[in-house]
């Protein structure tokens, strides 16, 4: 058994989590802790954190570290995230590191997307036993924070689209602060983003066909112990009629007055309206009749994420979420699928050979896959420099599970997939690790090759073994037909891989 510590540094709050985690993989939370602080204020309105929430920040920080030294905790477990204000604050470094010097805490500011999929492992681990029923239907994931709105599409039990959407409580609280602080032009407001934002969303998923509405956060967990009904100790139900008579009648109260008919802090009170109001205008655009409201956060995902082993049956299915995350970004752009497919399949078999030649990781294999899936989407752009605008689309698009690091790796294998190797002149390139360079050259090389053995998108060839031949490599495929197009494709593609390499290719 090991004891480890769990803080996420938020818009409205700093929270601890002790866990004790066994031998089998379980684990067991023994402690919490949680102190407001004003951090998502500062950062949405002047763009940094102010010295007074620094301050209040390393006094919590302090208190937290007080009570996992109390545990016995040793640095190297302690996990630290921050969140959506520290993403937006311009002075961040400098307020990680008085974090880092004054705590020894070393803290983790993760993007959108890396929440999203901490969120996800979280409500996957809360609601396993509703797993049949949602793997038949429609469902989103939201959670409704202080500086942004995570949300997740999954068609069927998979992810067709992750979102870390810019509006969130704190943000709300200050157009109010600088208009109008009325209940009705918060409805008006309100209604109006989410009917921006579900045009959009509907473009990869017909909202109306959603069955299961899962809200994700305190502000959720807060109505459902106030309207809800608790089916287990993992997640509640909240009737929709009760869910909206609710929402509705904190609309009508005053602040003081929520705060003292809830028995609730000012802090708490402040942004637990427009939260509600949030998920009940998403939830009006979808067919659900409930919410889900299950008992995690972002603390529980990092937990599992610390838990879970490499090769188990949920990094298994986290796999299968990212891939349907990309595929369904492919078919938003219109791309050709099945030559995606068979790229992808010819490129992961060229990595799998040449592990002694590449010696990547797995991890490289997966950004491998996800860059074949999406190579040609540019085209949806056009056809001539598609694989420039593929770096573009990807650059700027959200993959569910893959880091802005990840994405960065990715766009930059489409951009070489065809055309110039990299240039100092390539300020995307460069602006990369030397390590994250080298993989890209290494990645692009193989995606080169796979794509000029389907150069004419009719998938003739597959490969079967490798043979190395002094300064050779032969590819030993199968094919039907003529393959003249696919030789001439090779011929033209195989250059960054003799420069990595160091070998020719050719087919046998």
């Amino acid at each position: 058994m090991e004891m480890v510590g769990i803080i996420d540094i938020g818009s409205t709050a700093i929270r601890l989590v002790v866990a004790e985690i066994h031998g089998d993989g379980s684990w067991k939370i023994i402690d919490r802790a949680g102190k407001p602080v004003s951090l998502g204020k500062d950062a949405f309105t002047t763009g940094s954190i102010g010295r007074r929430s620094l301050l209040q920040a390393l006094h919590i920080l302090k208190g937290f570290k007080e009570i996992l030294d109390g545990y016995t905790i040793p640095r190297e477990q302690i996990h630290a995230v921050a969140t959506s204000a520290l993403r937006a604050a311009k002075n961040r470094d400098t307020f990680l590191d008085r974090v880092a010097v004054r705590t020894g805490i070393q803290v983790k500011v993760v993007d959108g997307i890396e929440e999203n999929q901490l969120t996800y492992l979280a409500t996957q681990y809360a609601l396993q036993g509703m797993k049949p029923q949602m793997g038949r239907s429609n469902s989103i994931i939201i959670e409704v924070g202080g500086g942004s709105t995570e949300l997740m599409l999954l068609q069927r039990g998979k992810i067709v689209a992750a979102h870390s959407l810019g509006i969130g409580t704190v943000r709300i609280e200050d157009e109010l602060q600088s208009t109008s602080r009325s209940g009705h032009f918060l409805e008006r407001m309100l209604q109006q983003k989410i009917q921006t934002m579900s045009e959009i969303l509907s473009e990869e998923m017909d909202l109306g066909r959603i069955r299961y509405f899962i809200a994700v956060g305190g502000n959720a967990m807060f109505a459902a112990t106030r309207v809800g009904k608790k089916i287990n100790e993992y997640y509640s139900f909240v009737r929709k009629e009760h869910f909206e008579r609710f929402t509705q009648h904190l609309l009508s109260l005053s602040l003081d007055e929520c705060v003292s008919e809830l028995q609730i802090s000012y802090d708490e009170a402040d942004g637990l309206v427009p939260a509600l109001l949030m998920y009940l205008f998403f939830m009006n655009k979808t067919k659900a009749d409930r919410l889900i409201v299950p008992y995690v956060s972002i603390r529980e995902g990092i937990l599992l994420s610390i838990t879970l082993g490499p090769d188990s049956a949920a990094q298994e299915n986290f796999h299968s979420q990212i891939l349907a995350s990309a595929l369904n970004l492919g078919r938003k752009f219109h791309y050709d699928e099945t030559h995606a497919r068979h790229v992808s399949e010819l490129s992961l078999t060229l990595f799998d050979l040449l592990l002694e030649e590449h010696n990547l990781d797995h991890h490289s294999r997966l950004l491998l896959e996800i860059s074949a899936i999406l190579h040609d989407i540019g085209t949806y752009i056009r056809t001539s420099g598609h694989h420039k605008h593929g770096q573009y689309l990807v650059s700027n698009s959200e993959i569910f599970g893959l880091n802005r690091d990840d994405i960065a790796i990715i766009s930059n294998v489409i951009r070489y997939h065809r055309k110039s190797l990299p240039l100092s002149s390539h300020g995307s390139y460069i602006s990369l690790t030397r390590e994250d360079r080298i993989r890209v050259m290494k990645l692009g090389s193989l995606l080169r090759i796979a794509d000029a053995l389907d150069r004419g998108h009719t998938q003739r060839i597959t490969i079967d073994s490798i043979n190395r031949k002094d300064e050779e490599l032969v590819l030993i495929c199968n094919y039907r037909g003529d393959i003249s197009l696919e030789r001439i494709g090779l011929a033209a593609k195989a250059n960054m891989f003799e420069e990595v390499f160091g070998f020719k290719v050719v087919i046998q």
